[in-house]
């Protein structure tokens, strides 16, 4: 349909049903036979159109926009309708039950699970529930096509904006830092503009093997937090620290075999690690901004993984990775073998969950983020409003040098401030309360440590608390605003030598981390909004 038909087509549509409306409304008369028929015929069943090819006559921005215009006008979350009196419910639609959360509005319906998209008895399909880009594909001349294929693409738009006590920017623009992602004060920012391509294998059957994949295209600012070394970035971020770039944080190929115990997923390419609650994707977060305990742990790992389940409540996860944040071809001492091992138990209930185990394991040399990493997380589902969410964390690295080295040029944090066995760790929680079907708070408090200024650059523990909500506007938007203070409990606390400010290599000593070392304390108001199409 052309552009200039839509209006007149929409008009048309809108008077059919008020003239329905109108029809439905008359009076049915009275028939010549009240009685009624006894062997009368049972009525023809309206067929189901198909999800696919219903509006090949129009044109691709016309489905679009008529997508987009139907996801505008409907909610995020929808109630299920209740049964009425004596009916059945139907089985559940995968084999290892009902998810434990509604999603939206939360990022996920499943207990935290890294290495992938999949949950193992999950049919992992999308289709019919799809963003306006797809709705628009599927309902196009070709729509069988991609509706068979289980190919989809779909993405989102995030932008953010924040208000903050730090704005000594004089002497470097990231005086939010240590808290990252919005490193730069009161202003605006465009975070993500994010593509997905991918298939997500149907691994809720037990009779075939599957497959799936995913390519993620990143733009925006975020990509400074999940760059890897040897792959796009090298010059871009650790050459020239610019402050918007692209990437690919996820990139890979998955293989489901149902025959391995009761269900097996292989995933071969770059993942986000396995652990943490949060991720770099904007919709995968319970909260606009980042915990200090994720900040500064590895992102990104090129590898391979497997995810058996071995019954309705263990699963067990084995990689073998190219090291923490750093590419299979890249020259540093950290790209060597590096094993992870996760182990999750999902209490019988399901209203308990424990996912624990080493994120990233070699010989801890000092390298570009040869992070070695424990990683131990317990999640507890009070009711169906409130739940809450553990992570505690540990990670080191050996031979440490507090300058650069020929072998070791940069690194992915700082140079600490003492040579060696250097150390990070800390716990974060979340606590989330369901506020209306379309809402929910979420409140995040932390503590960790960085006594060797390592991963931070200062040498300082610190505690973190933050609440904020997430409110879904429609189906394609949501908003998430928070306030947030922080502090670094050492005053004086030494800043290791590779400090921006500090281009001689010699340690100085600062009022405390924030605003580019002068305070010890920050307090910042942000929100984002983010867009799906």
């Amino acid at each position: 349909m052309k552009s200039s038909n839509f209006r007149s087509y929409i008009v048309d549509r809108c008077s059919l049903g008020l003239l329905a409306l109108g029809l439905a409304a008359l009076p049915t008369g009275v028939r010549a036979d009240p009685t009624p028929a006894t062997n009368a015929p049972a009525p023809t069943p309206t067929p189901t159109p198909p999800p696919y090819g219903t509006k090949a006559n129009e044109g691709f921005l016309d489905r679009l926009m008529e997508a987009e215009k139907t996801d505008m006008e409907s909610a995020a979350y929808v109630a299920p309708t209740p049964l009425p009196a004596g009916a059945v419910a139907p089985g559940p639609s995968r084999r290892i039950g009902d998810p434990p959360f509604d999603s939206p509005p939360y990022p996920d319906g499943d207990w935290q699970l890294g290495g992938g998209p999949n949950v193992i008895g999950d049919p992992g399909d999308l289709r019919d529930s799809p963003y306006p880009l797809m709705q628009a594909i599927y309902d196009g001349p070709n729509g069988k096509w991609w509706y068979d294929s289980r190919i989809m693409l779909y993405g989102w738009i995030t932008e953010s904006g924040n208000l903050s006590t730090s704005r000594n920017t004089s002497v470097s623009p990231v005086a939010n830092y240590p808290e990252v992602y919005d490193e730069r004060p009161n202003r605006f920012e465009n975070d993500q503009d994010v593509l997905y391509i991918e298939r997500m294998a149907d691994e809720n059957q037990t009779d075939h093997w599957d497959w799936g994949f995913r390519v993620s295209a990143l733009y925006g600012l975020d990509y400074r937090f999940m760059a890897s070394k040897g792959y796009i970035n090298d010059h871009n971020l650790f050459a020239d620290n610019k402050f918007s770039g692209f990437d690919t944080p996820m990139t890979y190929i998955n293989f489901y075999i149902p025959q391995i115990a009761e269900g097996e997923n292989i995933i071969v390419g770059r993942i986000i690690s396995l652990p943490d609650i949060e991720q770099q994707l904007a919709p995968n977060n319970l909260m606009m901004s980042h915990s200090l305990v994720y900040s500064f742990d590895n992102y990104t790992m090129w590898g391979i993984w497997s995810s058996t389940k071995l019954s309705k409540s263990w699963l067990l996860q084995i990689g073998l990775a190219s090291g923490s944040d750093t590419a299979p071809w890249a020259h540093d001492p950290g790209a060597q073998p590096t094993a992870s091992l996760m182990v999750q138990y999902i209490s019988p209930g399901g209203q308990d969950s424990y996912y624990v185990g080493m994120n990233s394991l070699n010989n801890g040399h000092f390298g570009f983020n040869n992070i070695q990493e424990c990683i131990e997380s317990y999640s507890h589902k009070f009711n169906d409003v409130v739940w809450t969410t553990f992570e505690a964390q540990y990670m080191y690295q050996k031979g440490s040098s507090t300058e650069p080295t020929s072998e070791v040029p940069i690194v992915d944090g700082f140079f600490p401030v003492k040579p060696g066995y250097v150390w990070a760790g800390g716990i974060v929680n979340y606590t989330c309360f369901r506020t209306s079907g379309n809402s929910f708070l979420t409140i995040r408090n932390e503590y960790w440590d960085d006594p060797d200024g390592w991963r931070s650059g200062y040498a300082s523990p610190y505690y973190e608390g933050s609440v904020g909500m997430t409110v879904w506007l429609n189906k394609l938007i949501y908003i998430r605003p928070e306030v947030r203070y922080e502090h670094s409990f050492k005053a004086n606390s030494l800043e290791s030598a590779s400090g921006a400010d500090n281009p001689d290599g010699v340690p100085i000593t600062l009022a405390g981390a924030y605003d580019n070392g002068i305070k010890q304390s920050q307090v910042t108001l942000a929100c984002d909004i983010t867009y799906h199409f």
